[in-house]
């Protein structure tokens, strides 16, 4: 299970997918000013920048 975290490009490309989709979603969602719709795409968008975090920090992770 540790492919993804010895290879670099794959590690970088993981990251800026969550990281820009996590962006993505959060703004669409503040943008929806007054919906539960809009409260739910930014709990989603937060979800996918922890998750790029977390990909981020599993490969210093002993």
């Amino acid at each position: 299970m540790n492919f993804w975290k010895e290879h670099l490009t794959l590690r970088g490309i993981l990251i800026l997918l969550f990281f820009v989709l996590g962006i993505v979603l959060t703004v669409v969602g503040w943008k929806m000013t007054g919906k539960l719709e809009g409260l739910g795409l930014m709990l989603v968008g937060i979800v996918f920048l922890l998750v790029a975090l977390f990909v981020y920090n599993a490969a210093y992770k002993n």
